[in-house]
């Protein structure tokens, strides 16, 4: 990208004003591009539906803070109207590049606005406006941290409803004359991650709640296999579980014995043979034919995307993991008796040292690094958040600063920006990650490297993070793709 400045206002809060009316002038644009013809639009993968004025105005500051280029809205404010004039068919179109692509060769070369994004976008004008697919059904199995944000993921991205559906959730009954309410109120509201951005009421008569408009069931069970899921109107469903109660193929395979079921994701690490996918490094691997399929973990989904783009370009010879990850709630709130070295001690007062999986199951997910990682982990007294610390040792010799503009390029320009975020301001902590949905951001102010010896950080939000890429293994496994412009 062309470096570029704007020219510092005479009057900051006036030029502020303008950038505030242009973001609001975006707003109803944004609306009616998604609910007309589903449309989503973004500024560098970040997604501007149901935003605030200030939410979109932070949007385009993240652009100046990583890209060295003054994006504004006024750049992008002509790129979002000529969207909405045009016959489009469903697609996710980011703004912001086609503004700095605008910027950088179609102004220069005498075209209007208009017609530069025409041409952007040709090939979607007058293009379907939904999918050709049938919307398909979800139910999830198990209620608790990963059960409730999948399903806040899913009623947030419903839009007219044609894709995915949540139909149900599966739960035991807890034993309280209000079971439902309390299940209801902890979707609600969240400690972590805040309250509910929408509307939901419970419908205890129907043994439901209506959030946003999709009403899912509440079925009791204890045993999957009690449930026949056509009965209450779903067939041909994914079922994500979220328990980790059974963890290899021939115990999930239980709910693909129940009518209605086609699909199970595990929302752990699979054993035995069972696929370990984290979306964006392996997902390629997910076949159409494939019924049971592991996301494998929080810390496998944060490591494997830098650990493949590094390996790529620098090799990676082998190396060590460590994490240190927020309390879980394995673990105690005080001192008691649990079956696990150390966990038994108070997780909001102590550091405790345990074990992870995660650098041995990335070789499931990148058999080319199989053997060459250890790891271990550190649970500490924050809530949500964690950091992976990759200490490696490459086959070539790099500095700090090619690393870093390589990781840069990797979140902002590669398939991989889902995947890996970038940071580069040297004040963040851990609660500055709360609510990213990037598998793991990279902290380039952290970065170590000394030759072929590199040491590097990586922040994740191991819950609504993760529950992000259990959603897109979710929309692969059922058909649900996008045309994404501009194209690479």
């Amino acid at each position: 990208m062309t470096e570029r400045r704007r020219e510092r206002p005479d009057d900051y809060f006036a030029d502020w004003k303008e950038r505030e009316a242009l973001a609001e002038g975006m707003i109803p644009l944004i609306g009616k591009l998604y609910r007309t013809n589903n449309v989503k639009t973004y500024i560098y993968g970040k997604n501007l539906v149901n935003l605030s004025v200030l939410d979109i105005m932070q949007a385009h500051r993240f652009v100046r803070q990583v890209e060295q280029n003054e994006l504004s809205e006024f750049e992008t404010f002509p790129v979002i109207q000529a969207l909405a004039t045009l016959d489009l068919g469903t697609a996710h179109i980011d703004a912001g590049r086609i503004a700095v692509a605008y910027e950088e060769t179609g102004k220069p070369a005498g075209q209007s606005v208009e017609e530069f994004v025409r041409s952007q976008v040709a090939g979607l004008i007058g293009g379907a406006k939904e999918p050709v697919r049938p919307a398909r059904d979800v139910v999830l199995y198990g209620f608790g941290r990963i059960g409730r944000l999948v399903a806040r993921l899913l009623i947030e991205k419903a839009g007219g409803g044609e894709n995915l559906r949540l139909k149900a959730v599966v739960v035991r009954h807890g034993g309280a004359e209000n079971d439902l309410v309390k299940r209801v109120s902890l979707l609600r509201r969240d400690s972590v991650h805040g309250p509910f951005n929408g509307t939901i009421r419970v419908d205890e008569d129907r043994q439901s709640f209506v959030a946003n408009g999709v009403e899912v069931k509440v079925i009791y069970s204890n045993s999957p296999s009690e449930v026949d899921y056509t009965q209450y109107g779903i067939n041909d469903a994914i079922l994500v579980d979220n328990t980790g109660k059974w963890r290899d193929s021939e115990g999930l395979s239980v709910h693909l014995a129940c009518p209605g079921i086609s699909k199970v994701i595990l929302t752990a690490p699979g054993k035995g043979d069972m696929k370990n996918i984290v979306h964006g490094v392996n997902s390629h691997e997910i076949l159409p034919t494939d019924t049971i399929i592991s996301a494998a973990s929080c810390t496998t989904n944060a490591i494997a995307p830098p650990l493949k783009v590094l390996d790529d370009k620098f090799g990676v010879e082998g190396g060590h993991v460590e994490t240190v990850h927020s309390y879980t709630n394995d673990q105690n709130l005080i001192d008691n008796y649990h079956k696990g070295d150390r966990r038994g001690r108070s997780a909001p007062l102590n550091m405790v040292i345990s074990e992870t999986g995660a650098a041995k199951a990335v070789g499931k997910v990148l058999p080319q690094l199989l053997g060459k990682l250890s790891g271990n982990a550190i649970r500490v007294p924050t809530p949500n958040v964690s950091l992976a610390i990759l200490k490696l040792n490459l086959k070539t010799e790099t500095t700090t600063e090619e690393l870093n503009e390589f990781m840069r390029r990797v979140a902002l320009h590669s398939p991989l920006r889902k995947q890996i975020d970038y940071s580069n301001s040297p004040e963040v902590v851990s609660s500055d990650f709360v609510g990213s949905r990037h598998a793991c951001v990279f902290d380039s102010e952290a970065t170590i490297v000394n030759g072929k010896s590199a040491v590097l950080y990586c922040w994740y939000d191991n819950e609504f993070g993760y529950s992000c890429q259990v959603h897109r293994i979710l929309e692969q496994m059922a058909g649900v793709e996008y045309a994404v412009y501009p194209q690479d």
